[in-house]
């Protein structure tokens, strides 16, 4: 049986999960340029793990500055299969309180520009976005997450804004209206690039305030998002590693073969050069 092989983005200091062995640095080159930093991989009782920073260590790219198609392309290279994605969210729900987290299962796209697709520049394909996070990573970390002790919502709809500037009052207003759960910068177009890689992404979205739709709240700054941020980080490494020792044997969603009938070029129409460049994602190497 082929090695179990998980990968994780968020923020530096995750990889430092209790009993990692083996840790070492690993610097790639990818054929879309170069992912964000070196990734860090270890071994958990057998599972490898590998992490990488998604905006760099020491925070150094803003979420449109971050070479998405890169970072999921290393993570491919390195053999991943599943993906967990701790990522910072606001709360868009009185419910959803600063430090729960929230196990998301659905995203609407806001973000504007960003390179979203592998495909392209000779090689067309669409892939099935239905449902964007893989069902079986999502209830893992949603069952551990509890076992963990966090307050933890599943389900829930993220709305990836551009940034990096926060949301203006009247638009964290009109997102609350459309009964979004949660906003971010992220987790698009990762989501859409680790589907067509064929990867099991989950994530993990730590909520760190109320953006500034509440009234009786004060509003989001960064000093506050970073000291809720540093109180989940535990939480976060203890999903981690919990739902690291629990993934299945066998993948048993369609994650692995999404890409099957994506593509409709007919082979004879291929560019060469656009062949090449995505033989991974493609099964062909």
């Amino acid at each position: 049986m082929p090695q179990q092989v998980i990968g994780v983005i968020g923020g530096s200091g995750l990889y430092e999960i209790e009993g990692l062995t083996a840790v070492e640095e690993v610097r790639l080159k990818t054929p879309f340029g170069d992912p964000s930093d070196a990734y860090v991989t270890g071994e958990l009782e057998g599972r490898k793990l590998v992490f990488l920073p998604r905006h760099g260590r020491g925070h150094r790219f803003t979420p449109g500055e971050v070479n998405y198609r890169a970072n999921i392309h290393g993570f491919k290279q390195l053999g991943a299969q599943w993906m967990i994605a701790i990522s910072a969210v606001g709360s868009m729900r009185e419910e959803i309180a600063p430090g729960h987290v929230v196990i998301i299962d659905q995203l609407f796209d806001r973000t504007k520009g960003r390179v979203s697709s592998f495909f392209g520049n000779g090689i067309v394909g669409h892939i099935e976005f239905a449902d964007p996070m893989c069902a079986c990573m999502s209830q893992l970390l949603y069952d551990v997450a509890v076992e963990a002790g966090a307050t933890a919502h599943k389900g829930g709809t993220y709305v990836c804004i551009e940034g990096p500037q926060f949301s203006t009052r009247a638009e964290s207003r009109i997102y609350r209206s459309w009964g979004v759960d949660v906003i971010g910068m992220t987790n698009i177009p990762e989501a859409k690039l680790a589907r067509e890689a064929g990867l099991c992404y989950g994530t993990v979205a730590l909520s760190t305030d109320y953006d500034c739709w509440h009234e009786s709240e004060a509003d989001v700054t960064v000093e506050a998002i970073l000291e809720t941020l540093r109180q989940n980080v535990a939480m976060a490494r203890k999903i981690i590693r919990s739902a690291a020792l629990k993934i299945p044997a066998e993948r048993p969603c369609g994650c692995a073969s999404a890409v099957k009938h994506a593509v409709i070029t007919s082979p004879e129409a291929m560019d060469p050069a656009a062949r090449k460049r995505l033989a991974l994602i493609l099964g062909e190497e």
